[in-house]
């Protein structure tokens, strides 16, 4: 039989027994507060599990509902877009046809405008081709005013004659310009013409308007332009070539003027006729009106009619110096010349009542004479010497310089012409400076011509060159009378030594 345990050993057993209950019991206590932490935790685990589903749930279903607002609002986007680009088909459809509406109107703008422009073009060109064809039968106009002389004048030479006899002077001066005033001339060239008639010398005088240079046109023809815009613009003529033709038409109107003037009369009334052509102008330099005769001729009725007017070769600026007329070297210049007579057409008189025969082709003063009168003088000298192709050129000396040529094939060649209208001994200088001009350019003569004398020291120059010849005013005179039957005087204030008094008259 088992001991009974002690006091101690049960006290000890029973505090152990104790101490294992109430650990026994503490565990129940932990675990049981552990399986409630576990629990709780369980729950929260859970609770939390439920709430992120529901947030994930509400997530989805805010996603969804995103999703299905973005898709509605892709749908209205392409319903919208859709309706846009039916919108912008139909649009871009109306305006295609717009713009091929609006380019076949332009291409028809286009096609009328190139239709109006060719016809402008075609216009514009005709119109070049007319004016320039009413230019050139201008110009023929004006170089067949000569020619194209007013017939049947001579059937009024009784009716004039008539006129004469029955109420002298005056009436046959009417009658004269009666029948003269229905002669026909180109527009613009017949102006006013005013006679004279000396009974006594049975001369008739004639004084003519002449026309301007205006009656040149400026242009010698028009052209089409291709500018913008297009335009007919004239051909501007050169001015060289305006001068000549006006040149040409105040002879041709000098001669025509003069030939029906002797039509008109019978010879047995008018033997000679003087003309004097002037022209109405202004002057550049003042402007002031000037009245400059341009062209001034005597001639008797028998030498007027050898001439042959209707010869198309006939050079009417050389058949007037043939005359021996005064012709304006610069006419379109208007460059004068001294008339041949001069007279008071208001009183049918000769101004001062000189002689018809006095003036400057009779007697003139040398001296008296102003540059350009010399000018013609010595040109028509050394021309009626032989000389040709004479070209003036400008000089400070009041005289003239000269370039011409010598055709005799043996000493002809180049020639240098001085004039000096002088009235003292010409200067050493002058003829130191004709040498010079000589030799720049290498003319084979050199001729120095005055009104008055050379002195020792010129001569001894002259003479050492051997191609240089001067001709004082004793010179000039008789050779003015030996090729022109020019009796001229000389007005120098004093005799030069070695002269007579008869060398002067």
């Amino acid at each position: 039989m088992a001991r009974k345990k002690s006091l101690t050993a049960q006290l000890l057993q029973a505090y152990q027994d104790a101490k294992k209950a109430k650990a026994a019991e503490e565990k129940r206590l932990q675990q049981e507060e552990a399986r409630r932490a576990r629990a709780a935790e369980q729950e929260r685990l859970r609770k939390e599990r439920e709430a992120a589903k529901q947030e994930r749930e509400q997530g989805q279903r805010w996603v969804a509902a995103q999703r299905e607002k973005k898709r509605q609002d892709a749908e209205r986007a392409r319903q919208v877009e859709q309706v846009e680009r039916d919108l912008a088909r139909r649009q871009a459809a109306r305006e295609k046809a717009a713009e091929q509406k609006e380019k076949e109107r332009a291409r028809q703008v286009q096609q009328a405008a190139r239709l109006a422009k060719q016809e402008r073009v075609e216009l514009l060109k005709a119109e070049a081709v007319e004016r320039t064809g009413q230019v050139q039968a201008r110009e023929v106009a004006l170089s067949r005013v000569l020619v194209d002389r007013s017939p049947g004048l001579r059937d009024h030479r009784e009716a004039v004659e008539q006129a004469l006899a029955a109420s002298g002077a005056t009436a046959f001066v009417e009658a004269v310009e009666g029948v003269l005033a229905g002669c026909g001339y180109p527009a613009g060239l017949r102006r006013a013409w005013r006679l004279a008639y000396a009974p006594e010398s049975r001369e008739l005088m004639v004084d003519v308007d002449l026309p301007g240079q205006d009656v040149i046109p400026s242009a010698a023809g028009y052209r089409y332009k291709a500018a913008d815009p297009p335009a007919v613009v004239p051909q501007p003529r050169k001015e060289a070539e305006a001068k000549e033709l006006y040149k040409q038409l105040v002879a041709r109107l000098a001669l025509r003027a003069v030939d029906e003037v002797l039509a008109v009369t019978p010879p047995s009334v008018v033997a000679s006729v003087a003309f004097n052509g002037h022209v109405q102008a202004k002057d550049r330099a003042t402007g002031k009106a000037v009245r400059p005769c341009l062209v001034s001729v005597r001639t008797e009725r028998d030498a007027f009619d050898e001439l042959v007017l209707d010869e198309p070769e006939l050079d009417p600026v050389m058949c007037l110096r043939h005359l021996n007329a005064i012709v304006s070297q610069h006419p379109y210049d208007l460059e004068p010349v001294r008339p041949v007579v001069t007279f008071d057409l208001s009183k049918y008189k000769f101004v001062d009542e000189i002689d018809v025969v006095a003036g400057l082709d009779s007697r003139p003063d040398l001296v008296a004479l102003d540059p350009t009168e010399f000018e013609h003088l010595v040109r028509r000298l050394f021309e009626a010497i032989g000389l040709k192709a004479w070209v003036t050129q400008a000089s400070r000396d009041d005289g003239i310089d000269a370039v011409a040529t010598n055709e005799d094939p043996i000493i002809g060649g180049l020639c240098i012409i001085q004039a000096k209208r002088y009235k003292n001994v010409v200067p050493a200088e002058a003829v130191r400076a004709l040498a010079g001009v000589m030799h720049d350019k290498a003319a084979a003569k050199g001729i120095l011509v005055t009104t008055s004398w050379f002195g020792a020291a010129s001569k001894d120059f002259a003479q050492r060159t051997g191609r240089m010849e001067l001709i004082d005013g004793r010179g000039l005179k008789a050779l003015l009378k030996e090729h022109l039957g020019l009796d001229a005087l000389i007005g120098l204030p004093k005799l030069p030594v070695g002269w007579h008094p008869q060398d002067l008259r």
